[in-house]
């Protein structure tokens, strides 16, 4: 081992619930390490091209994630690098947050360095060393040979329980029965489009089109995203096992962002079904770009402007925790003493064999709790999780999987990792309610 490095905190996954959970850690005066395995932050929002971020709101537009997230949106909104919350044309959901991600990629890096927090890019953990039931070191392999990062606590935002299962934690994957996980989509950008004309189709072929669109609005509204083009898309007959076409509108006035491949099947941690569907997805964006150029009105000018450095995964492996969150949860909108952080988007789950998608609504007041127990591996004593590898079921893995809800468990297990670190105790030891006060101090809506 050429070099050993310490740390307090040590957060591995430099995407937005890395992120959030660095910064939150080294704002509390921990000494923190994030290793990241690309040479840029934010994860799936710029490595896959995920966009836009849905949804910081519920369906009735009330905003019930805030803190270190709206933060950033603040901060981008300051640079010109996004229009902050605009209604959702699709109707799916209340709002999305469009952004520019070469200007996220830039304002993470100034958060981190504010915040004190030392990044380890180009650094693919590898290996974890434990002992007994706490993690000591994890083992990196870099361009510059091996490194070794030593730490008190440990926060997996890997998106894939990279650091919880290296370590030994009980882990799960994909429904239950067959393992299957959501779909991969590779999503890309087309520049040249003629939005204008997308909205007077959309306008006069409403029928074509998702049924909660908004058309009463549409006319007034600013087009942030478009569900449907059922006939052209049936008659195209592509060999893509989806029903219909999906993509958003930004940053540029003439961009797209195009959510439309599916690649089924095949397990995003296993590195020859990666290998697969990188090929797959890849093949799927020239066909799917191809169709649109040749029979979308508005699209005769179009063409693929950038396509994403990996392909956009959805779900893996999560931790078994000390508790699940389940579907029952989600829908009935259950509130937990122990909530760490609310969420208003809906279960969307892109059918793992299928074409469709199906969706679940929040009852109540349209937004449920994320207890803190989902962010506590079992057996490992100081390691927390936060974004998409949180613990819960599949089918709730279908609403914390989004950008915002990781965001927000980023900030909450950053936060815990270090009152932790503090009081000289592991995170199933902290008290809770010191924890949501701190995370209410910083902006959190937790009630």
């Amino acid at each position: 081992m050429n070099r050993i490095i310490e740390a307090d905190v040590v957060v591995c996954g430099g995407g937005p619930a890395g992120i959030n959970a660095a910064v939150s850690a080294g704002r509390s005066g921990a000494r923190t390490v994030l290793i990241e395995r690309y040479g840029f932050l934010g994860g799936m929002s710029t490595a896959a091209s995920v966009y836009p971020w849905m949804t910081f709101h519920t369906t009735s537009g009330k905003q019930v994630i805030a803190g270190l997230a709206q933060e950033i949106i603040d901060r981008l909104m300051a640079q010109g690098a996004s229009p902050g919350h605009v209604r959702d044309t699709v109707g799916f959901v209340h709002t999305i947050t469009p952004y520019h991600p070469e200007v996220y990629k830039v304002l993470a890096l100034d958060m981190l360095k504010e915040a004190g927090v030392r990044l380890l890019a180009h650094s693919f953990v590898d290996e974890v060393q434990t002992e007994g039931d706490r993690i000591e070191a994890v083992r990196l392999t870099t361009k510059s040979g091996k490194l070794e990062v030593r730490g008190r606590l440990f926060i997996d935002t890997t998106g894939d329980a990279d650091i919880a299962y290296l370590a030994g934690a009980p882990c799960l994957q994909g429904r239950e029965g067959d393992r299957l996980t959501q779909p991969m989509t590779m999503k890309f950008r087309m520049r040249g489009v003629d939005l204008a004309r997308v909205k007077a189709y959309m306008l006069a072929h409403p029928e074509e089109f998702y049924h909660k669109t908004p058309f009463a609005e549409l006319e007034s509204l600013p087009l942030s995203g478009v569900l449907g083009y059922y006939k052209h898309w049936k008659e195209a007959d592509l060999p893509i096992n989806r029903d219909q076409v999906l993509f958003f509108t930004g940053p540029e006035a003439d961009e797209v962002l195009v959510n439309t491949t599916r690649v089924q099947g095949l397990d995003g941690t296993n590195v020859e079904d990666l290998t697969e569907a990188e090929d797959l997805g890849r093949r799927q964006v020239l066909m799917v770009a191809k169709f649109m150029r040749e029979r979308l009105p508005g699209f005769e000018n179009a063409s693929i402007s950038s396509v994403g450095a990996q392909i956009g995964i959805r779900e893996t492996r999560r931790i078994d925790g000390l508790y699940a969150l389940q579907v029952d949860d989600v829908v009935q909108g259950r509130r937990f003493d122990d909530c760490i952080a609310r969420s208003g988007y809906p279960i969307d789950i892109h059918d793992p064999s299928g074409k469709g998608v199906t969706a679940a609504w929040v009852e109540g007041d349209g937004a449920y709790d994320i207890p803190y127990r989902c962010l506590l591996p079992q057996k490992i004593e100081n390691l927390l999780a936060g974004g998409r590898c949180i613990s819960t079921s599949h089918e709730a893995l279908a609403t914390t999987r989004l950008t915002p809800s990781c965001m927000a468990t980023g900030q909450a297990a950053g936060t815990a990792a270090a009152l932790a670190v503090r009081g000289q105790t592991s995170p199933a030891e902290i008290d809770v309610r010191q924890l949501q006060q701190e995370l209410e101090r910083h902006g959190a809506l937790l009630r």
